[in-house]
């Protein structure tokens, strides 16, 4: 708890203010709480005829006497009534101090509760804005290991548990332990003897409560990894509809989902059957310690006359004040465990350690100016190295494509340039600047990537386009689509560049959702352009067309084409064929065809994989 409350301190004092008063707020509604308890003694004593006769107006003393003058103050004014004869007036007098006790209590736990969401809100609406920064910031190896779904569910999942469970123990940390001791300050006035058998039976309560929620912890923490598997089988399942439907895998699908959802019900019946154990214990015990001293405290008032019957009344309201909040802290202890285990996923995120964060200082690339150079680098993803001594030179204005079968590394260059991962060894320069050294930021500004996936977001063509340049104007959207060879069915849309893509741009055919991803790299206009397999997954004719538009886009540029067809790559400057991570052969269409080697049987078997 100490650990997650450490974690929160830079959040919490970006909201000092609301702190500052709900902790005053929630004093003063502890103090009046059990002030109205104390408020009904005056009112009893009219009613049974008890008020102790005061005929001199009291003498202030000091505030050290204030408890002392009040109480003299209300006598000599209720006795003055009283022996006038005018006892409505007095049991008017009394009510309306009851009143108002209680409307001072309600109100300051209302501005508790005000500060307290102010805090609360804020501080989980930090949570999740630095959380989403973390995981955008975060490098793709992170996720390489990690199921999206388990992310979803610590951003989504887990804060909100953290709102449910763990931050009502900021509604209890200063006003129930407060009330407790602002009632046992005046029990203590009553009856040291009483309050000290009230005092006896707390930590019985809390003994019992601990014993029960031991395993809470652990139990809420496998419910809620489990919920992020459940999260990543929806996000999979539907993600990949078509080869479900397609496979007739449903069944495996329901399946895995259905033991999860399994696994997620037992769990949560453990954590719930606990949970539910707080509430009847805390009350069998409250019942047993008000029965215990309502025999011991009978005794005081009717045989030993220690104590008188209107103030052990108030003393069992003061009782029922202590135990009210004893039992909401001893629910709260098990919630509270929930939003612990959800709290350590949250800040396991946040307190992931970026491997690619820039160094301290480092260079701002400012243009590009004479070549990307790859020198000797060798590179993992896991235990096996994909590029082994690998080295490249792409001079500016040229054009280099990079050919291979599947798992030659083509896919890992594209990734390196951009940063994406760090190599091994090795280095890759931009300009002779070890890119190590530069901001990330001034590296990728410099490049623009069209992959074989041509993502797009659920929203315009017009947004979607604009990632590559959020100032452009609407006319220079439509220029960068025109290059892209993509306003031919723009212009041709009811909503034009207005039209909402849908759901990945599933709106749009391959080719169309190609061309939309070409015309933001267009727009973008960088000087460093890298294409990986950017027409792999297209059929015949709209290849056609995202190649003039490629065409278009390359002009005047410095091209890495990771190439698939032998029509993307046959204009290019050099050729690297690439086989297990090596270079197997370089040179341009025609010199690598007159070596009869690998790229001849590439280009005879148009497998560029």
């Amino acid at each position: 708890m100490k650990k997650i409350i450490n974690q929160l301190l830079p959040f919490i004092k970006k909201f000092k203010k609301h702190v500052f008063f709900n902790v005053l707020f929630n004093l003063l509604y502890a103090l009046f709480s059990a002030l109205a308890f104390v408020s009904l003694i005056p009112m009893l004593n009219v009613l049974f005829d008890k008020t102790t006769v005061v005929t001199e107006a009291p003498v202030w003393k000091g505030i050290s006497d204030i408890k002392n003058y009040g109480e003299q103050l209300l006598n000599y004014k209720v006795s003055s009534y009283l022996q006038e004869g005018n006892a409505q007036m007095a049991l008017v007098i009394v009510i309306a101090l009851v009143i108002i006790t209680f409307l001072l209590k309600n109100l300051f736990g209302y501005l508790s509760m005000q500060h307290l969401m102010y805090l609360k809100n804020g501080i989980l609406n930090d949570l999740r804005k630095d959380m989403y920064q973390k995981i955008i910031n975060l490098p793709l190896s992170f996720y390489s290991k990690r199921q999206k779904g388990d992310v979803m569910a610590r951003i989504l999942g887990d804060i909100n548990e953290m709102q449910n469970s763990f931050f009502i123990a900021l509604e209890l940390v200063i006003r129930e332990p407060a009330t407790i001791i602002f009632s046992l300050i005046f029990m203590f006035t009553f009856s040291w003897k009483l309050t000290l058998f009230v005092l006896f039976f707390i930590p019985i309560a809390g003994f019992l409560i601990s014993r029960i929620g031991k395993s809470l912890k652990s139990n809420s923490l496998k419910a809620q990894q489990e919920s992020g598997k459940l999260i990543s089988i929806v996000e999979e399942s539907l993600t990949g509809l078509k080869i479900v439907k397609g496979y007739n895998a449903e069944h495996t699908f329901t399946s895995n989902f259905k033991n999860s959802a399994d696994k997620i019900l037992k769990l949560s019946n453990k954590i719930g059957l606990k949970n539910n154990l707080a509430g009847p214990v805390s009350e069998v015990l409250g019942i047993a310690t008000i029965a215990v001293l309502l025999w011991y405290g009978g005794q005081l008032v009717l045989i030993e006359n220690v104590i008188k019957g209107t103030d052990f009344l108030a003393f069992m309201g003061l009782a029922y004040a202590i135990l009210t909040p004893a039992k909401a802290i001893s629910k709260a202890s098990y919630r509270v465990k929930n939003g612990i285990a959800a709290a350590d996923r949250v800040f396991e995120i946040l307190h992931e350690e970026d491997h690619l964060a820039d160094v301290p200082n480092a260079t701002v690339l400012d243009g590009f100016n004479k070549e990307v150079s790859v020198e000797n680098i060798s590179f993992k993803y896991d235990d096996d190295y994909v590029l082994k001594n690998f080295s490249l030179k792409v001079p500016k204005g040229k054009t280099v494509a990079l050919v291979g079968q599947s798992g030659s590394g083509k896919s890992t260059i594209a990734n390196l340039v951009t940063r994406f991962y760090d190599i091994n060894q090795g280095s890759i320069k931009v300009d002779g600047v070890d890119i190590k050294q530069v901001t990330k930021k001034s590296l990728r500004h410099l490049m623009g990537l069209v992959t074989q996936d041509s993502i797009l977001f659920n929203d315009t063509i017009k947004n979607n386009v604009l990632i590559g340049d959020q100032t452009a104007t609407d006319d220079q959207i439509i220029d960068a689509l025109k290059i892209a060879n993509a306003w031919e069915f723009v212009s041709q849309l009811p909503n034009g560049i207005e039209t909402n893509v849908g759901d990945a741009g599933n709106n749009f055919s391959g080719g169309q959702k190609q061309r939309l991803s070409i015309a933001r790299a267009v727009l973008k206009n960088p000087p460093i352009m890298i294409l990986d397999e950017a027409t792999s997954a297209l059929d015949t004719e709209s290849e056609r067309l995202v190649q003039v538009a490629l065409e278009n886009m390359m002009k005047n540029r410095t091209s890495i084409v990771i190439a698939h067809r032998l029509s993307t790559i046959q204009n290019a400057d050099e050729i690297i064929v690439m086989q297990k991570g090596q270079i197997v052969e370089q040179g341009t269409h025609t010199e690598l065809l007159n070596k009869n080697g690998m790229y001849k049987k590439l280009v005879e078997m148009q497998s560029f994989e």
